[in-house]
């Protein structure tokens, strides 16, 4: 028996992953490293997070990204952003320099298990942990507004569902969202020749400003701060103090979840959204059919005047919305244990443990718990060092006589060898 199974291996997970083979715990690491950064991003992008805020997690801090870019001759300088291939590229050096040995196969289902729990593999081995760590990241959690639901994949997708957008070339897409990704899907359509409009709730978008200096006099920096998640005192605790942020009033951590840093675009997107794209600020889908040359959509604007348009495809770029009851790879009877906040989300304790003793959540779904951190890649660090920490406490004293790896160490079998690297 395994005492940490680690389910995923986007940033967290494999953050999660090095910090639990530092700490000497056998384990099993189950994904495809990077998964969604790899196969869920179109060509183009870029990590819209500071380089020095993009960090994966390890222990001893040795596998940064600027040592990746210094590696590979890259570079990795404040206000000049990463491209998302560099930055996929950058998790799988760190799983093959961090990591144990990291196994591709898909787990399917977890379940409730003697003396902790059991995994089922896609092809059917069946494992035994004391704790699991779900790292699942993003995908379980794709949120498409009600009036597209039902229509066919070929009519209306979510954003996250492109590697690439070249299939629109030359078509009419109309984007839906006000945010990162749909204002960079927008930019990205139009420079390869698509016809695209954004449509978007909000009266108005928002960008972001272009991030002060790094050096800078000290009385800037004393009035508004870096942090991971951009300037200002507010950010810096959302990015520096998830501990603290999970002890304020649950609603008003409820409130922060929802409003905090809300839809933006970044600044280095701005120039090539405007102007260029048809954008359709204070309109909302209201209904939704199929048609033969596509889609016909029914808009409503905040002074409820109806529009009519039709388009060949439908991007829908609405986010994410991370809820128990999508966390479809855990047995039905653990699943309907787990304590969910008012939103849905599960809740977890100081250590990420849901209400299930032994299950570890880490990612956008402890947003509602530990703060907007965790829906960045820079949440990873306090995560892992947290998470593993609760997993040895709910270990206790590891049985006499089994051997402990050495910090570093390769511990998916009970015979340590080192980790790559």
């Amino acid at each position: 028996m395994y005492d940490l199974l680690v389910v995923g291996a986007g940033p967290y997970g494999l953050s999660i992953a090095s910090h639990a083979a530092a700490a000497g715990l056998n384990l099993r690491v189950f994904g495809r490293p990077m998964a969604s950064w790899r196969d869920n991003m179109p060509r183009g992008m870029f990590l819209k997070s500071e380089p020095w805020a993009s960090n994966l997690s390890d222990p001893a801090g040795r596998w940064r990204l600027d040592a990746y870019c210094a590696e590979h001759g890259l570079t990795a300088r404040h206000a000049r952003p990463i491209p998302v291939e560099e930055f996929a590229a950058y998790g799988l050096w760190f799983a093959r320099h961090a990591v144990p040995e990291v196994d591709e196969r898909t787990v399917t289902r977890v379940a409730s298990g003697p003396g902790g729990f059991t995994a089922l593999t896609e092809d059917g081995e069946e494992l035994r942990a004391r704790t699991v760590a779900l790292a699942v990241g993003v995908m379980p959690f794709v949120e498409v507004p009600r009036a597209l639901r039902g229509l066919h994949p070929a009519l209306v997708t979510h954003s996250s569902h492109h590697s690439d957008l070249d299939r629109f070339r030359g078509r009419d897409v109309t984007v839906i969202g006000g945010g990162q990704a749909a204002l960079e899907t927008a930019a990205l359509l139009a420079e390869q020749g698509t016809r695209v409009r954004v449509l978007a709730r909000a009266e108005r978008l928002v960008w972001n400003d272009v991030p002060p200096p790094w050096e800078r006099p000290w009385w800037q920096s004393v009035r508004s701060p870096h942090s991971g998640l951009g300037p200002g005192w507010r950010n810096w605790f959302y990015a520096e103090r998830p501990g603290l942020f999970r002890r304020l009033p649950e609603p008003t951590r409820a409130r922060i979840a929802t409003t905090a840093l809300g839809p933006a675009g970044a600044w280095w997107v701005r120039g090539r959204v405007e102007g260029v794209v048809e954008l359709l600020p204070g309109h909302e889908v209201a209904a939704a059919c199929a048609v033969p040359d596509g889609v016909r959509l029914e808009t409503v604007d905040r002074g409820g005047a109806l529009r009519t348009l039709e388009t060949e495809h439908v991007i829908a770029a609405t986010g994410f919305r991370p809820r128990c009851d999508r966390l479809g790879l855990l047995d039905g009877g653990l699943r309907g244990t787990l304590a969910a906040l008012p939103d849905g989300s599960p809740a977890v304790g100081r250590d990420f443990e849901s209400s299930h003793p032994g299950l570890f959540l880490a990612g956008l779904v402890t947003a509602s718990g530990f703060g907007p951190a965790m829906r960045f890649v820079h949440g990873a660090t306090f995560t892992a060092a947290t998470l593993v920490r609760g997993v040895r406490r709910r270990l206790g004293a590891l049985p006499a006589g089994r051997a402990v790896p050495a910090p570093g160490g390769n511990s998916r079998s009970e015979s340590p060898s080192p980790v790559r690297g």
